[in-house]
């Protein structure tokens, strides 16, 4: 059995180098096969120029395709191992068109995994932890009220005045603020057009509790189902977002105002723009630490009273092992991997895993990479 590992870029890094010291089979392919030789030459010489054709040609049956490529390839790879009856990993949300293959890769009995790096990835795991913590607990209860909040962020370790720095190009962070969002608050859907129509503050119950701002981001509706909650459970709160450092909002309102007027290529080529510029003035500089923060909650209330609450609080930054965000997303990932090897998920297409013994294996590799991992109790007593 080979792991065919597609893509050496930042976040990709510390989970490859894992693998291959851990002894496994990896033939490491890049679509620049002198960045993947600095980036794992030390490690190993299967290294070879990404080709869909050539990877093709040399995938077999019960091999793994990993791809840490740009999404649009994700789903012609996961095709092809279906088609070869090989199994594919990759870190990225599930789209429509990789759910469309879900049965077709479970009679292949294949496993095409998404969504097991770090958000998502591990704020899924958290939530699983919870949710079944709370449905074993003597306050579960069809008639509570439940609140599911979830928010990540990557931030700079060091604030500068723009409130936010990057890894890589920000051209996917300005399309990314051009997306609407929905959730759920006060019991109804919530429809927002863009994240800073719905900024709001959130005090992370951290070692030292801090505050931050947080917006809903994409469509946090499908995974009320995906996190097991009961159909009969009342859900007064349910969002996914993204969390910044506080002042963020006035740091970037100019940008929130030009990103909204503009239009087609004329708009593209701005934003483009808009990112080489940032890039040159908010990247972060070599060796320079970065810091994720992430804290998923759920709260059970009855008669506007908590009966049951707690927090699963991540606090983690760059350091001599190198990002946090590269750690965070790429050795989730080859947890992943090394659980299709041992056949531990099932074939189909899934996200990260749902049984409580693979979730609590990787929180407690998890644990190991982050400087402050903890389950906060709000309602136990001090």
């Amino acid at each position: 059995m080979t792991i065919h590992w597609c893509g050496t870029g930042l976040s990709a890094i510390p989970g490859l180098r894992r693998l291959i010291q851990a002894g496994h089979e990896v033939s490491v392919w890049n679509r620049t096969a002198q960045k993947a030789e600095e980036a794992v030459g030390d490690l190993t010489q299967r290294i070879q120029t990404f080709d869909i054709d050539v990877l093709t040609a040399e995938v077999q049956p019960g091999d793994i395709v990993v791809s840490m490529l740009p999404g649009d390839w994700h789903v012609p790879l996961a095709e092809m191992c279906i088609s070869k009856g090989a199994h594919f990993v990759s870190s990225s949300y599930i789209s429509p068109e990789m759910r469309s293959l879900h049965a077709q890769a479970e009679a292949a009995g294949v496993c095409a995994v998404n969504e097991v790096g770090l958000d998502p990835g591990i704020d899924h795991l958290m939530a699983h932890a919870l949710i079944a913590d709370y449905r074993d607990s003597a306050a579960c209860d069809p008639r509570n009220d439940l609140s599911f909040t979830s928010y990540c962020g990557g931030i700079p370790k060091h604030p500068n005045p723009f409130r936010y720095k990057f890894s890589w190009s920000p051209l996917g962070v300005l399309k990314a603020l051009r997306s609407p969002s929905r959730s759920i608050q006060d019991h109804a859907e919530r429809n927002v057009a863009r994240p800073w129509d719905a900024i709001s503050s959130y005090t992370a119950p951290l070692a030292t509790p801090e505050t931050f701002e947080v917006y809903p981001n994409r469509d946090s509706l499908p995974f009320i189902e995906q996190y097991e909650f009961s159909p009969d459970w009342r859900v007064k709160e349910f969002v996914r977002g993204t969390l910044r450092l506080n002042g963020w909002a006035e740091a970037w309102k100019d940008v929130f105002a030009e990103i909204e007027t503009l239009e087609g290529p004329a708009g593209e080529a701005r934003l483009k723009e808009m990112s080489d510029t940032f890039w040159g003035e908010n990247a972060y500089a070599e060796g320079e630490p970065d810091r994720v923060v992430l804290c998923v909650a759920l709260k059970a209330e009855r008669d506007g009273e908590p009966v049951w609450h707690k927090t699963f609080v991540m606090d983690a930054w760059g350091d001599a092992r190198g990002t946090a965000m590269a750690r965070l997303v790429s050795i989730p990932v080859s947890l992943a991997i090394t659980s299709v090897a041992n056949g531990e998920i099932a074939p189909g297409v899934s996200a990260a895993p749902t049984d409580l013994a693979l979730v609590d294996r990787y929180l407690g590799e998890i644990d190991k990479l982050a400087q402050h991992l903890t389950v906060v109790d709000h309602l136990k007593a001090d």
